[in-house]
């Protein structure tokens, strides 16, 4: 059966954090039907002054079978094009060009790093990637020894002494080592970039808290988690870092199709890393139901990685709020480019994943 779905609207993209939750709850409440709405607020504040908040919304039946959750923000910044295209679906919702499976509810996460969202960066105030903080802290905290042995080359103000370094270290263990170095995930560095943290987030003590207050573990499960800035300009990979071998993998990639990437199979433009909030929701779905990210690239890894460096530096400096200010263009740019075509390939691939969920989840 072929669907009918309305012409994107690029002006879905919101302008900051603070016009997207506004844009969210007013959305959410014309949307016909029986959901939940719940609120979650996050330590510390906007530019602005603003109150920062993890929005929720349980749209179906109490006794769902099965839940598609849709999360937007694990990365801050990268939670403009997560808004656009949670409110493409709430919008095809309202307007009745998406229909809900029968058995199947929908679980939306809105800003799941409020504060990055709000400041354009990845971390929360405490320098946290919620996307490297799913590790269990009552243990040895992991260990990235290319991380340290890069710590002093990536902080160094001198571009040509990091990038000998880097390309010294890529010649010696090759590029995918070079790229868990850096971005795998690293416990011992606050204010460096990909920084696990210490003890729970928010957005994790949020998802921990929905996990139980819904009973997820009881029902069978899709999740798609919204990022950007990695991969070919304005491609939506779907990547799946359950093991290849797992019976979760099997289903997503019956969901999928052939476009589904595995990390651990070496498939993805994503190597595999630590800590990932996927590890979190696969201790609950287990095989009967499977976790995906869906990644947008822009514009080179090397940009990502100096634009990302960037961004750290300037924050560890504490004294050059001009700067920050000017470089959170850069980071709004990389991470969501305001080229219309570029918007338009993510709504289009935003619907076209969702839809191939709630199918999945139907069946």
């Amino acid at each position: 059966m072929t669907v009918c779905y309305p012409i994107v609207d690029v002006g879905l993209f919101p302008a900051s954090y603070e016009t997207a939750r506004q844009h969210w709850l007013t959305r959410v409440a014309g949307v016909p039907g029986s959901h939940r709405h719940l609120e979650f607020e996050c330590p510390g504040e906007g530019p602005a002054g603003e109150a920062l908040f993890t929005d929720s919304v349980w749209m179906g039946s109490d006794d769902a079978e099965a839940v598609l959750v849709i999360i937007a923000g694990t990365h801050g910044v990268e939670g403009f094009a997560g808004s656009a295209i949670q409110l493409d679906c709430l919008r095809l919702l309202q307007q009745g060009h998406l229909q809900q499976p029968d058995g199947v509810a929908l679980l939306f996460l809105h800003a799941l790093t409020p504060w990055g969202y709000a400041w354009c960066r990845r971390c929360d105030a405490d320098g946290v990637d919620l996307n490297r903080n799913a590790v269990d802290f009552s243990a040895a905290l992991p260990i990235n020894d290319g991380y340290r042995q890069l710590k002093s080359a990536l902080w160094a103000d001198d571009e040509a002494l990091r990038f000998s370094a880097l390309q010294a270290y890529e010649r010696n263990h090759g590029r995918r080592a070079l790229e868990i170095a850096v971005s795998g995930g690293q416990y011992l560095d606050p204010e460096g970039p990909f920084y696990g943290g210490q003890t729970s987030a928010h957005g994790r003590l949020v998802c921990e808290d929905l996990i139980e207050r819904y009973a997820l573990a009881e029902r069978r499960l899709g999740v798609i988690d919204l990022h950007t800035g990695l991969g070919p300009y304005g491609y939506g990979e779907l990547i799946c870092d359950h093991p290849p071998d797992s019976g979760a993998a099997e289903l997503a990639a019956r969901w999928y199709g052939d476009a589904l990437t595995l990390p651990l199979a070496g498939t993805s433009s994503s190597v595999p890393k630590t800590g990932l909030l996927d590890y979190l929701w696969h201790a609950v779905m287990g095989d009967s139901g499977c976790y995906v990210t869906l990644e947008f690239g822009s514009y080179s890894t090397e940009q990502l990685f100096d634009t990302l460096l960037r961004d750290h530096k300037l924050w560890a400096a504490k004294d050059n709020e001009a700067e920050r200010i000017a470089h959170r263009q850069a980071m709004y740019r990389h991470f969501c480019p305001s080229d219309p075509a570029w918007r338009e390939l993510v709504l289009f691939r935003g619907r076209q994943a969702v839809g191939q969920a709630l199918a999945g989840l139907g069946a």
